[in-house]
C-alpha cells in the first residue's frame, strides 16, 4: 500500500522511488526518491508536528501533507528519532566487517554484498579515520550521515556500527563522539618503541624510564605477574627478564596512552560504545609474548576492548593481497587467536584488510569467527573502476594525476608499488582502463593518492576531480553498487562460510 501511494504521487514525473527505503509508521510514511542523480527524502504525514522537525518543501495531499526534503544533516538527525534502527550501535564479539567509504556513496553496494553472502556478519557502515577525513575534507558527522542514508535507502534493519578509526588524541574522540560513533579505534602507534637496544644495560635503562605512575605499576612489581608461563591451547608463553623488559619497553607507553584515552572516552561519551586497540601500523611484528603483555596489562588496568589489531607477520600493504608466506602467517596467527581466547575472547582485527584474500579463510577458521575485518580504500578503488567504464576520460586524467603525486603521497604508507612498473596512461585503450585496477602497481598508486586526488583544485577553487567522480556515481548508482557487490562478496564469503577449527 505504501509503495502504491507514493508511486501515485509521482506518476508522470521523472522521479524514481527507492522502494527498499519505504517505511510506514503510525503517523507518517517515509522514503527516498531520486531525480536527475539527486536523492530526496519524501514524507507523507497526517500529523503536522511530525513534519515541522524536517527541512523541505510541503504540499497538501488530501488530508495529509507531502514533504520533499534534502538528505542533509537536519533531516538525518530527525529521521534517526523517527526510525531508531538508523542509529549506530555496538556489535559485540560476533564476526564483523568495517566498510570504509571515502566518498559517502558505497553503503548500498556494501549491503548488497552482505545480503548476497547471507552470513551472520555484523557490519560497520560508517568507518573513517581522522587521516581520511582530513584528506577527503569530510566531517565525522558527514561520514555518519552518508552511511545512515545508505542504510535507509536499502532498508537495512539488522543493526550497524560506526567506527571512529585510528584516533590518536582526546580531540579526535570529541569530534567522533559528537557525531554518535559507537566503535572507537585507538591508534597508539607513536608510543610504540620498537628500537633494538644495543645491550642489556640500554634495555634496562629504557625499562626503568617507563611511565610507571601512569601505568599504576612499578619496575619491581611487573615481573611478579609474569613469573609463571601463560598456558594456551597448544603451547605456553614464557617470559624471561629480557623478553619481559623488551615487551614492556616496546608497549608500556602504548598501555598508558590507551588507558588514558579509554578513561577520557568514558567521560565524554553519552552512549554505549566499544573500543578497539590498534598497533598494526608499526615497523616490527607483535610477538606472542608482547601480545600477552598487552592483554595482561589492559586487563589489570580495567581497559575493556572488543578487538585488538596486532602487527602480524608478513606485509599488509594498501589495496593489494597479503604479501608473505601463508604457512608462516597461519602458524603465527593461530597463537594470537589462542591468546585472544585465553584473555576473554576479544576479536582479532585485520587492519589494512582490504583485498587480503589469501588470509581470509585462515583468519575466519582460526579465530572461530571471533574476528573483525577492516576495509577502507578498496571501495574508493571500485568507484574508480566504475568511472573507468563510464567516463574513461575522467579516469585517465585521475590516473595521470595519481602517478604524478605518488612519490609524495606514499610517505605515510607501507607500500611497494613502483612508478616505472605501472602502465603509462597513454598506452591503455579506453576499453582496457578498468584493468589498471587489477595491476599491482597501478592499483596501489591509485589507492594511496586518494587524498591528493579528491582535494585537487582548479584555478577557480572548484574540485578538479571529486565532483565529476561523484556525479558519475550518483548518475549510475546501480553500476557502482554492482561492482561493489561483486568485489565485497570475495571479502565476506570466507567469513560467512568459515570452517570450524
Amino acid at each position: 500500500m505504501l509503495n502504491t501511494e507514493f508511486s501515485e504521487l509521482f506518476t508522470l514525473t521523472d522521479w524514481s522511488i527507492q522502494t527498499a527505503s519505504l517505511v510506514k509508521t503510525e503517523h507518517a510514511d517515509f522514503g527516498l526518491a531520486r531525480q536527475n542523480g539527486e536523492t530526496k527524502l519524501i514524507i507523507l504525514s497526517d500529523t503536522p508536528d511530525v513534519l515541522t522537525r524536517f527541512d523541505g518543501e510541503r504540499a497538501p495531499h488530501g488530508d495529509q501533507t507531502l514533504l520533499i526534503g534534502a538528505t542533509n544533516a537536519t533531516n538525518a538527525a530527525q529521521l534517526r528519532l523517527a526510525l531508531p534502527w538508523l542509529i549506530a550501535r555496538p556489535l559485540g564479539t560476533q564476526t564483523s566487517a568495517g566498510f570504509g567509504d571515502r566518498l559517502g556513496l558505497a553503503t548500498p553496494g556494501h549491503i548488497h554484498a552482505l545480503r548476497a553472502v547471507a552470513g551472520s556478519i555484523a557490519p560497520i557502515f560508517a568507518q573513517q579515520s581522522i587521516r581520511e577525513m582530513t584528506r577527503t575534507e569530510r566531517t565525522a558527522q558527514q561520514v555518519m550521515d552518508d552511511a545512515m542514508w545508505g542504510v535507509f535507502a536499502e532498508g537495512w534493519r539488522d543493526g550497524f556500527g560506526a567506527d571512529a578509526d585510528h584516533l590518536k588524541t582526546p580531540a579526535d574522540i570529541d569530534r567522533c563522539a559528537a557525531a554518535g560513533f559507537t566503535f572507537y579505534t585507538i591508534d597508539p602507534g607513536e608510543y610504540v618503541d620498537d628500537r633494538v637496544y644495543a645491550d642489556d644495560a640500554a634495555l634496562s635503562q629504557a625499562f626503568a624510564a617507563l611511565p610507571w605512575a601512569d601505568l599504576q605499576d612499578s619496575a619491581a612489581d611487573l615481573p611478579t605477574r609474569y613469573a609463571r608461563p601463560v598456558d594456551l591451547e597448544s603451547s605456553a608463553v614464557t617470559f624471561d627478564p629480557a623478553i619481559l623488559q623488551q615487551a614492556a619497553v616496546k608497549y608500556g607507553r602504548v598501555v598508558a596512552h590507551v588507558h588514558h584515552m579509554a578513561q577520557y572516552l568514558r567521560q565524554v561519551s553519552n552512549q554505549l560504545f566499544e573500543l578497539e586497540i590498534s598497533v598494526d601500523e608499526t615497523n616490527s611484528v607483535t610477538s606472542h609474548a608482547e601480545h600477552v603483555y598487552l592483554a595482561t596489562e589492559f586487563k589489570r588496568l580495567g581497559v575493556t576492548y572488543v578487538s585488538l589489531a596486532p602487527r602480524y607477520v608478513g606485509r599488509f600493504e594498501k589495496g593489494v593481497d597479503y604479501i608473505g608466506d601463508l604457512a608462516a602467517f597461519r602458524a603465527d596467527f593461530a597463537i594470537h587467536a589462542e591468546i585472544a581466547r585465553a584473555f576473554g575472547s576479544y576479536k582479532l582485527s585485520l587492519h589494512s584488510g582490504s583485498d587480503k584474500f589469501g588470509i581470509y579463510p585462515i583468519a575466519a577458521e582460526l579465530t572461530r569467527g571471533v574476528v573483525h575485518l577492516k576495509t577502507a580504500g578498496t571501495s574508493y578503488l571500485e568507484a574508480l573502476r566504475t568511472a573507468a567504464a563510464l567516463d574513461p576520460a575522467l579516469f585517465r586524467e585521475m590516473y595521470a594525476f595519481a602517478r604524478a603525486h605518488y612519490e609524495t603521497d606514499r610517505a605515510s604508507y607501507h607500500v611497494s608499488a613502483e612508478l616505472d612498473k605501472a602502465p603509462l596512461p597513454e598506452t591503455i585503450t579506453d576499453g582496457d582502463l578498468p584493468t589498471l585496477l587489477e595491476q599491482f602497481d597501478a592499483r596501489q598508486i591509485l589507492h594511496v593518492t586518494f587524498g591528493s586526488t579528491l582535494i585537487a583544485r582548479n584555478t577557480n577553487g572548484s574540485t578538479r576531480f571529486k565532483d565529476q567522480l561523484l556525479n558519475v556515481l550518483r548518475t549510475h548508482p546501480e553500476a557502482y553498487a554492482a561492482v561493489l557487490e561483486k568485489h565485497f562478496i570475495r571479502h565476506l564469503a570466507p567469513f560467512a562460510n568459515r570452517k570450524s577449527s
